[in-house]
């Protein structure tokens, strides 16, 4: 094989998931968690180590990476996001997903808007930028040397993977097909509840939903191995956590929201959403469905209870549309805001329904 080490096929396998693993935590925790959303600080040094593997890897540029990014979130699925399937299409977002970054990336204008903040030293100046096409043939005699020719494989796969998995199969997949913890106004999904292959970014509505959590899992079923890796790197004092998803205290005493719990509810929109969602939409739409089930066997009995069951549902779906309201309207202050919630809070409680009662008192604890 005429490399340092010859390996039998199994081992160039783990070898090439060992390697292709690493770019994948450069790209989620460096480039997407540190630098485009400042959800944590890295140590300088695993910093640099990011930053040269990227570069050996990838040849992304972090000024023009993030700027695109932050660019996709500022105008997601309108004519302006540099890749959203909703607007160019699945199949060319997904195959042309690394085409796209590129075309987007030498747009001066974004790159000065949305590129704030990123490296600006010596290393970026006049090694990273200028030269970022030499870092991937740097890698080839790398895996040259060590693993003679079934090191062209393993560089070639090492080559296509971002490319692929997080321009094509995150930017197109995730914002087209998945399961929606959080009803954000963006079509973002989550791939899979395991974030392992492509280092937790499969959680992708969760992220939509929360931008700025360096943690991208939401529930106890769900695991991101990104954040799996932030926390030892915090354990060992090479990282600081700056936000994560916030949690919210409940005080079941409050009788009426004041502003401090108007900007909780605010701030954890998503969450109050998903949580009517699971806790009033859900039961009365099945107390709905059971209603349609047993019409037809005792359909004299049970026409009034189909009735109603079908105008709570109707009533939950109604209010939930003006609780979304009340937050969009940019005109509005935060005393007309609390305003309309306490109407709001008055118009379920009217509507008689018990998950509804219990819903007002939950936001009405927010605090």
């Amino acid at each position: 094989m005429f490399g340092i080490y010859s390996l039998p096929n199994w081992a160039y396998i783990v070898v090439t998931l060992g390697l292709t693993h690493i770019t994948i935590l450069c790209v989620t925790i460096y480039l997407h968690r540190h630098q485009a959303h400042r959800s944590l600080d890295l140590h300088p040094a695993v910093s640099h180590f990011f930053r040269a593997w990227l570069w050996l890897t990838t040849g992304i540029n972090t000024k023009a990476w993030t700027a695109v990014h932050r660019k996709h979130h500022a105008k997601c699925e309108t004519k302006e996001d540099p890749h959203s399937p909703q607007i160019l299409g699945i199949s060319k977002v997904l195959w042309q997903g690394a085409e796209l970054y590129k075309m987007e990336a030498k747009n001066s204008e974004t790159l000065k808007r949305y590129g704030q903040g990123t490296p600006d030293d010596w290393l970026e100046n006049h090694i990273y930028t200028p030269h970022s096409n030499k870092g991937y043939l740097i890698m080839l005699f790398i895996n040259l040397v060590l693993f003679g020719f079934p090191g062209i494989t393993i560089w070639a796969l090492q080559m296509m993977l971002i490319p692929f998995f997080a321009a094509g199969v995150i930017n197109g997949i995730g914002h087209y097909w998945g399961y929606r913890n959080f009803d954000c106004p963006d079509a973002s999904t989550n791939l899979f509840p395991i974030g392992i292959l492509v280092g937790g970014e499969e959680l992708h509505n969760n992220h939509h939903a929360f931008p700025t959590s360096a943690q991208f899992s939401t529930t106890w079923w769900e695991f991101d191995i990104g954040w799996f890796y932030i926390r030892i790197l915090s354990l060992l004092g090479l990282a600081k956590i700056k936000r994560r998803i916030p949690k919210m205290i409940i005080n079941k005493c409050k009788q009426r929201i004041d502003i401090d719990s108007l900007k909780t509810i605010i701030k954890n929109r998503y969450q109050i959403l998903a949580k009517y969602k699971s806790s009033v939409v859900l039961p009365v739409f099945n107390k709905a469905k059971l209603a349609l089930k047993t019409c037809h066997i005792q359909p004299t009995r049970q026409i009034n209870s189909k009735k109603s069951a079908y105008t709570d549902l109707k009533m939950v779906y109604r209010l939930k549309n003006q609780f979304q309201e009340i937050w969009t309207k940019t005109t509005t202050n935060n005393n007309e805001i609390l305003e309309q919630l306490h109407k709001w809070c008055i118009n379920a409680e009217a509507a008689n329904i018990t998950q509804l009662k219990e819903f007002v008192i939950y936001i009405r604890g927010c605090t």
